[in-house]
């Protein structure tokens, strides 16, 4: 527990002793919060500064920050080392935000009503935030990813490859995205949603769409019977996980009806709203090899996928295992599935990965990424010139949480800039719209992304 001094206090004025326990002593991982008064000149943190380097991002390092100390309520928010010895200097690191969705234990301690200046004013309020970085939460993500490592090898009983898909839609389930998926036919998109509901004990539903589907088929409807008065079947989008199988084939109305669903994770039946189950994942597919008697996505539906993923053809030696065990010789249930997760540890993990920590200039980094998007020339960047428009601001929404996703997957409490530039082809593909000539030059919104990604400075 960090202790705050002011210099010009007054005698006779109580301090409020706080006992750590000794599992806190072990973490140290405490901020105080000063709250309605100004700049404290001296006191003790025993913090670590996350440091950036400045050149390369190859020598970039991160450390997992131990505490902070925030004033809020002044004209300045500092951050202040402490004093490590005797004649150690402090050192402040200026413009750090305040972290508001971590949970807190308060205590209160008496202040002097005189400031530094003599005027005088109420007694503030230190409030100890305390974190769950440290030991204790570098366990609890390393068993999350000790979980989802046995997530993706019982998935791989019946799912051979698409490694890089499966763990992409892990990520976008921890941090309530979904997920958009283009492929040509058959290479188990719907097999590999359905493996990965049974495996996180979640229930599955599947929607086939097609020309003639109405929106009522998808949210369900109100109806009449003469026993029962007017009641509500739900439809099949009262899942866990919701496949829309060829959702390009549906018209626009039927592609809007899953928009409520995906963003405010409730849907509307006649006057009333129905909340989703917790957790909600939708996965889309489109076919790209068929053009006849489909419809393009709308702007506004496909921003509300987190993730554009592409599914590919499998290796040779992965198409020789897939001959051995496809759903033609075996039903799903010969093999046997072991539900490894369930939806109240898929819900501890969504509010574990708003805790993983992320550096203010990474989050500079990433709102960088997608300006160059909408202010090419601002960044040199050659293939700008095809852009129509770039990301909106829930790219960087994106960016920004997938990339604490991806640190969890891979047992992280932080995130690096290699984790940006991981998730971020993902998570801008789709958000990109091409001019004419892009269109015609069969421009990529892959290459243009690597070049943003090449050229936008870290630091």
């Amino acid at each position: 527990m960090q202790k705050l001094k002011s210099k010009n206090s007054r005698k006779g004025v109580s301090k409020k002793n706080v006992d750590r326990s000794e599992d806190a002593a072990d973490e140290s991982k405490s901020e105080n919060l000063l709250i309605g008064g100004k700049k404290q000149d001296d006191y003790e943190s025993g913090s670590e500064n996350t440091v950036i380097g400045k050149n390369d991002a190859e020598e970039m390092e991160l450390d997992e920050p131990k505490s902070e100390n925030l004033v809020i309520g002044s004209k300045k928010s500092d951050y202040a080392n402490a004093e490590e010895s005797d004649e150690k200097v402090h050192s402040e690191v200026e413009d750090i935000s305040d972290n508001g969705d971590v949970d807190s234990d308060k205590d209160l301690t008496e202040l002097p009503e005189e400031d530094s200046v003599g005027t005088f004013r109420k007694k503030p309020q230190i409030m100890t935030i305390t974190h769950l970085s440290g030991k204790k939460f570098e366990q609890k993500v390393k068993t999350y990813q000790i979980l989802f490592e046995k997530v993706k090898k019982e998935v791989g009983k019946v799912v051979v490859g698409q490694a890089e898909v499966l763990e992409s839609f892990l990520e976008a389930l921890i941090c309530h995205g979904n997920c958009l998926v283009e492929g040509i036919p058959g290479i188990a998109k719907t097999l590999l949603v359905k493996s990965l509901a049974t495996v996180t004990g979640c229930k599955f539903s599947r929607i086939q769409f097609t020309p003639d589907l109405l929106p009522s088929d998808i949210i369900g409807i109100t109806t009449y019977d003469e026993n029962r008065g007017f009641y509500t079947v739900k439809g099949p989008i009262f899942a866990n996980f919701v496949l829309g199988d060829e959702i390009n084939r549906a018209p626009p109305k039927v592609q809007s009806a899953l928009l409520e669903g995906m963003q405010e994770h409730q849907v509307t039946i006649g006057k009333t709203s129905y909340p989703l189950p917790s957790p909600f994942f939708v996965m889309a597919t489109q076919n790209p090899v068929e053009q006849m008697g489909t419809y393009p996505l709308p702007e506004a539906q496909v921003d509300r996928f987190l993730y554009k993923l592409i599914m590919t053809y499998p290796s040779v030696e992965e198409e020789v295992e897939i001959l051995h065990k496809n759903m033609t010789l075996y039903k799903f249930s010969k093999f046997d599935l072991q539900p490894i997760l369930s939806p109240d540890v898929i819900l501890e993990v969504q509010e574990s990965v708003k805790e993983i920590y992320l550096d203010p200039k990474i989050e500079k980094y990433l709102v960088r990424i997608s300006d160059a998007t909408r202010h090419p020339d601002n960044y040199k960047i050659k293939l700008g010139k095809y852009i129509e428009y770039g990301a909106s601001p829930r790219s960087s929404i994106g960016l920004f949480i997938a990339a604490k996703a991806h640190a969890v997957i891979t047992g992280r409490t932080f995130v690096t800039p290699f984790d940006v530039k991981y998730v971020a082809p993902k998570v801008l593909r789709h958000r990109l719209s091409l001019n004419y000539e892009g269109q015609a030059e069969d421009i990529s919104t892959n290459d243009i992304i690597q070049e943003i990604l090449d050229k936008v400075p870290i630091t």
